[in-house]
């Protein structure tokens, strides 16, 4: 055949390569700190829930974030443990409410909010989060994070 036949036919299609979906093509893992991260930062939305972690931890945070380099990265996934499989997770979360809120309805909105927002920006399905109200924090009270940088100069 020659050019000018070729040419006369049409373009040419390339062969496909390949096969299959391009979706089913390759591994997408997500690491434990990125869903901490986002359920951390779900959590915190939610009204009523004043801190995540232990008071230690809050303290610790606290400190950690004042000196340069401490990084602000362990904020968001404070309070928060995730398990991550390839399809599914679970979570852990130990928050604080604020004094006089339904722990209840907290607990339930902290769910929703969480189970949510892992759900559409991962895909994992969320089997189960955990929550574990580790404090109540008085409208009088001074929050230890607030103390930790009135000592620091």
């Amino acid at each position: 055949m020659s050019e000018s036949q070729q040419h006369a036919e049409g373009p040419r299609t390339p062969a496909k390569r390949g096969g299959g979906d391009p979706a089913t093509r390759g591994r997408t893992t997500i690491a434990d700190g990125v869903v901490e991260k986002i359920a951390g930062l779900a959590a915190r939305d939610v009204v009523g829930v004043h801190a995540m972690g232990s008071g230690f931890a809050r303290t610790l945070g606290a400190v950690r974030d004042r000196v340069p380099g401490g990084g602000r990265s362990a904020t968001a996934t404070r309070g928060v443990k995730a398990e991550v499989g390839e399809v599914q997770t679970a979570l852990d979360l130990e928050i604080v409410v604020d004094y006089g809120v339904a722990i209840a309805d907290i607990a339930r909105s902290v769910r929703e909010n969480v189970i949510s927002a892992v759900e559409r920006m991962t895909g994992l399905e969320v089997v189960e989060v955990n929550i574990a109200v580790s404090d109540v924090k008085l409208p009088d009270e001074e929050d230890e994070e607030e103390g930790a940088e009135s000592r620091l100069q």
